[in-house]
């Protein structure tokens, strides 16, 4: 007997809550339907085996509060979750959690996981919180961290409060501030740089930054801490605007590139000395929505804080 039938979802008619309202539909269906592959819920939007209020519409249609979206009968993928194998890290990320409302969620990231599955990645920080409890079902990336950076990773739990999440992001008032170990010793006077920065595609389909006079304008605001030993500097970066690899392309272009920094630091000699990048996303303030006062978390890394007392 097939194995199918427990994996049968009969058709069922959603209403769109106003929180849900303003994303396209694709988008809605591909979160919604975690087992059922991105072809079919393609080909169930194109073929009209989707309704919206009883009618046909396209995959760019936006989704409107009070909706009622009819969807066929379907059967869900019989292959387990990816996520579940790696059920440890899923737990121990709900102990990285530092700061929880009802609208949004903190986390202390660790080095090495990656925000979202894809490009390699089995999955990422946000399948694993989709998967750890009912009402995380349809957490948002507010914004993304490296793989191999830790620290302060903000998640919403509302699509009210992404859109205003990202509403403070674009106005400059989401304000973000990391530590790092750099090679070198920083001068205490370097407290701003402003140097446009572009990216470029490798041709082995690798991504990466480079100060370019055709590039966006980019800035970033720093402070010297401190001097570690003779050839190292503990600093404060705080980003002044968010372009991919910012802090470390502007450390690197200064000839002081972050420590453990594969991408950017060419020297194998320095790579050999560091087990991690060492960026920490330490703190991050922000407005969980108009009424609310201005909210500052921090965090805290120990295999960042290693490489402090060496």
């Amino acid at each position: 007997m097939s194995t199918k039938s427990n994996n049968y979802q009969p058709s069922q008619v959603l209403t769109i809550s106003a929180d849900q309202a303003g994303q396209r539909i694709d988008n809605f269906l591909l979160n919604f339907l975690k087992g059922v592959p991105k072809t079919r819920i393609y080909k169930m939007l194109r073929k009209g085996e989707v309704r919206v209020n009883k009618g046909r519409i396209k995959p760019i249609y936006r989704i409107q509060a009070d909706d009622a979206i009819r969807l066929p009968p379907l059967f869900m993928d019989e292959k387990p979750q990816k996520v579940s194998r790696s059920l440890d890290k899923v737990q121990q990320l709900e102990q990285r959690i530092i700061y929880e409302s009802d609208r949004l969620i903190v986390l202390n990231k660790p080095a090495g996981m990656a925000v979202h599955g894809g490009s390699g990645e089995s999955f990422g920080v946000i399948e694993a919180l989709r998967s750890l409890r009912d009402d995380l079902h349809y957490v948002e990336l507010v914004h993304r961290l490296d793989k191999l950076t830790s620290g302060c990773l903000m998640i919403a739990k509302k699509r009210s409060t992404l859109r205003y999440l990202h509403e403070q992001l674009r106005n400059r008032q989401l304000n973000k501030t990391y530590e790092a170990i750099v090679w070198g010793h920083w001068p205490k006077n370097v407290r701003q740089i402003s140097e446009p920065l572009k990216t470029l595609r490798l041709a082995n389909g690798d991504r990466r930054s480079v100060v370019d006079a055709s590039g966006k304008a980019s800035t970033t605001r720093f402070e010297l801490l401190s001097h570690i030993g003779k050839d190292q500097s503990h600093i404060i970066a705080k980003p002044v605007t968010g372009r991919m690899h910012q802090i470390r392309v502007h450390c690197a272009w200064h000839e002081n590139p972050i420590c453990g920094d594969k991408k950017y630091l060419t020297d194998k000699q320095f790579l050999e000395k560091h087990q991690r990048l060492c960026l920490h996303a330490k703190a991050i303030a922000f407005r969980e929505s108009a009424d609310h006062e201005i909210t500052k978390v921090e965090c805290h890394s120990d295999s960042f804080n290693h490489y402090l007392n060496p």
